[in-house]
């Protein structure tokens, strides 16, 4: 408890005399300073006990007296002792009635009580009450500790917490949403700190803040948790006034055993994404029982209801593939649900429950209207199906992936690709190049005028390979197609029996057909 001018007056050894300022006796006396100077200010603090004994002073001007009784005053000076019996046997008239005036509290320190004692008292005063304060910090600590080490954890911690400091506490993520909050009817008042949280998390730590909680007036005390320069977590503290010593120690127990427990779930949550980026590979390479011997229960409830794969580009921009993985990850641990990522080349593969929150957040991602969708983004996506087919879907969500790049759309499903038509995928430069390298010859061969071998050898295709059918449509004999067949198998080195080159070769009519 603080030291006040009661408790020095009530301290029966100092002999100390309440003559003006009775009233104001409760003010808290932080040291004594002797001072024989008319103006001491200077030299002055706050919160000190001034004693002289006025050598100096021009006790017989009451003007005097009222200008130096107001200086103390508005220096923050709690009180004045005078002693008398050393330059005045009693405490001047003139001060007196200033001190009165002044309602200042004005103590009669008597001439066996040096101004050493009443130092040594105040001295002796704040050692115990630090004392007090170390030993409550220290068993803060215990507590705070043997809290997070308990079922309930960090929300444990936070209970223990705000008990200490009687208020609130909540702990945030650097996206600024609530983990954790004590007690439950804070939780309101803890997300309208969210963006205060943002902002400190972006500063180098450890860093603190000191922001109100708009018209509750209360004080709410950001720290950041965490050994690196990028912090781990932002911990709030609500209190109606501001923290004292014991509170204070308490705070930063907090603090230390959330920065423990923090970094060891970091090192618990590495380790668990490395297990899963093992997992989420064997299920690519068509490794479906590995990766459930692997997994084990830490991804068993994905991996045995229907799920989907997720392939995300960003243009090169590994910032938004961060974002966006950050954003769907954040989802499905809010919703308690298991989601498997992992990097592959400058795509972000996801294996996500059908239906579930990660889903969910992939679309709110993708939609052109949302705040939250990264230019750039783009989102291939596998239908929904079973833990042996990933690898299959893995392979559809790429496709689908390729649709969306050429379609300048933000995210397609593979249903939308299974359902359409292969023939837009050809409008791809890559894919005239390759068509018009294969049919080059054959069109350099019509154009020096030794024959229609391209004409010929799409109606033969379009009549898959039926000849009277296509030397109709030619308004040829079937005998000059099938010269013309041999001419094309000559010219490119190729046979039209295999069903490969006739694929191929269809193709790349389509592909170099008028007008695409």
């Amino acid at each position: 408890m603080p030291l006040s001018l009661a408790s020095l007056v009530q301290h029966t050894a100092l002999g100390l005399s309440v003559l003006a300022g009775r009233e104001r006796l409760a003010a808290e006396v932080r040291w004594a300073h002797a001072s024989e100077l008319s103006d001491p200010t200077p030299w002055l603090d706050g919160g000190e006990l001034l004693l002289t004994t006025g050598l100096k002073l021009e006790v017989a001007d009451a003007a005097a007296m009222r200008a130096y009784v107001a200086r103390l005053g508005e220096a923050g000076v709690v009180g004045l002792g005078f002693g008398v019996g050393v330059n005045h046997p009693e405490v001047p008239p003139a001060l007196l009635d200033a001190a009165r005036a002044a309602e200042f509290p004005l103590l009669e320190v008597p001439r066996r009580t040096p101004f050493i004692a009443i130092s040594k008292a105040i001295s002796a005063v704040m050692a115990a009450e630090q004392y007090r304060a170390v030993t409550a910090g220290f068993a803060a600590q215990r507590e705070l500790t043997r809290a997070a080490l308990s079922e309930g954890g960090q929300r444990a911690l936070l209970e223990r917490l705000a008990a200490l400091v009687g208020g609130w506490a909540a702990l945030y993520d650097l996206a600024g949403t609530v983990t954790a909050v004590a007690p439950a009817w804070a939780a309101r008042r803890a997300g309208r700190m969210s963006q205060d949280v943002r902002r400190l998390g972006r500063r180098p730590a450890p860093a603190t803040a000191v922001c109100a909680d708009g018209p509750t007036e209360d004080r709410v005390e950001l720290q950041t948790v965490g050994t690196g320069q990028v912090p781990q977590a932002v911990l709030a503290i609500g209190t109606a006034t501001s923290p004292a010593t014991a509170e204070r120690y308490a705070i930063q127990s907090a603090v230390a055993v959330l920065t423990l427990t923090t970094e060891r779930s970091g090192a618990y949550q590495e380790a668990e994404a490395r297990l899963g980026g093992a997992v989420l590979r064997m299920l690519l390479t068509g490794e479906p029982d590995h990766a459930r011997a692997v997994a084990g229960q830490l991804y068993g409830g994905l991996l045995d209801a229907p799920l989907r794969v997720i392939v995300a580009e960003s243009g090169g921009d590994p910032a938004v593939l961060e974002d966006f993985g950050a954003a769907v990850e954040a989802a499905a641990r809010r919703a308690g649900e298991p989601v498997l990522a992992a990097a592959d080349g400058e795509s972000l593969v996801l294996v996500a429950a059908d239906g579930g929150a990660a889903m969910a957040a992939c679309v709110d991602c993708a939609r052109p209207a949302s705040e939250e969708r990264a230019e750039g983004l783009v989102l291939g996506m596998s239908a929904p199906t079973g833990l042996a087919s990933a690898d299959t879907a893995y392979q559809h969500a790429r496709a689908a992936l390729l649709v969306a790049r050429r379609r300048g759309q933000t995210l397609v499903e593979h249903d939308e690709v299974a359902t359409g038509s292969v023939l837009p995928l050809l409008a791809d430069d890559a894919v005239r190049a390759f068509a018009d390298g294969l049919l080059r010859a054959l069109r350099e061969h019509d154009r020096r005028g030794r024959g229609d071998l391209v004409a010929s050898l799409r109606a033969w295709l379009a009549r898959h390979g039926q000849w009277d059918a296509a030397a109709a449509d030619l308004g040829v004999h079937r005998h000059t197609l099938r010269y013309r067949m041999r001419r094309v198998e000559e010219i490119l080195d190729r046979s039209l029996d295999d069903p490969d080159v006739r694929m191929e070769l269809w193709l790349a009519l389509k592909a170099t057909a008028p007008g695409r």
